[in-house]
This record gives C-alpha cells, sequence and structure tokens, in this order.
C-alpha cells in the first residue's frame, strides 16, 4: 500500500505518491486551489489507474500511428532527454498526474503505471500541511 503527501505550496496544494518502498511514482500535474481538491484528486487517481490498467487504457504516444484511447487514460510519451513517461488522465480528459522522473525503457514506464495503480489503491494519506 502507497501513500499520498498532501503538501502546501504558495499558490494551493499538491500531492506525491509514495510506493509501499518509499519511493516516489507519481506528482500531482496541477496546483489545486483547494485541499479539498486535491484529496478529491487523490481519489480519482486510484479509481482511474486500476481502471486503465485493466481496461488497457494506455496510449502510446511514443508509436508512428499511436491508437487513441478514450479516458480515463494513461500515456507514455518520450521527454526531451529521450526517456519515457507518463501522464494519467481523467474521464474528462483532464492531466491528474505525471511521473516523478523518466524511465529508461518503456516496459519500466508501464510497470510504473501499474505500481500506480497498485499503490494509489487504498493508500494512506499525510496530510504535511498540518505540520507546524
Amino acid at each position: 500500500m502507497g501513500t499520498f503527501i498532501i503538501k502546501k505550496t504558495p499558490t494551493g496544494f499538491n500531492f506525491r505518491l509514495l510506493a509501499a518502498n518509499k519511493m516516489k511514482i507519481a506528482v500531482s500535474s496541477q496546483v489545486y486551489s483547494t485541499k479539498a481538491s486535491c484529496l478529491n484528486a487523490t481519489k480519482s487517481i486510484a479509481k482511474f489507474a486500476e481502471k486503465c490498467i485493466a481496461e488497457d487504457r494506455i496510449e502510446d504516444s511514443t508509436l508512428q500511428k499511436p491508437e487513441s484511447k478514450t479516458c480515463p487514460k494513461f500515456e507514455i510519451y518520450l521527454d526531451k532527454a529521450g526517456l519515457y513517461r507518463y501522464r494519467l488522465y481523467a474521464s474528462n480528459g483532464e492531466n491528474i498526474a505525471i511521473s516523478e522522473e523518466g524511465y529508461k525503457s518503456k516496459s519500466g514506464c508501464i510497470n510504473g503505471m501499474k505500481s500506480v495503480s497498485v499503490n494509489s489503491k487504498d493508500a494512506d494519506i499525510v496530510d504535511e500541511t498540518l505540520k507546524k
């Protein structure tokens, strides 16, 4: 089981998802204006990541002719350094999470997406905004 860490930023709130081994596997793709909306996003990640893996909703943008998938979906893409990364899109098409770091192989990236699915389900939530 993973852990979502909720943090305060100068303009709102964001989250990080840690795997059971404490490795950071996903971060919020945006800053949320309220803590409630940030917490809702963590629930969406658990719901959509599991659905995307179970239903093979993975759009591979690294292919010459990628097969378009409907949202919710994961998207695999190459960053400027040539590393594989993923984005998780909600059912409304909004990007809600991204990989923290790049992967050297596509299979490693897919394993990262699977890890998000496993670790976000029933994840603990640590609200660092409550710390003084």
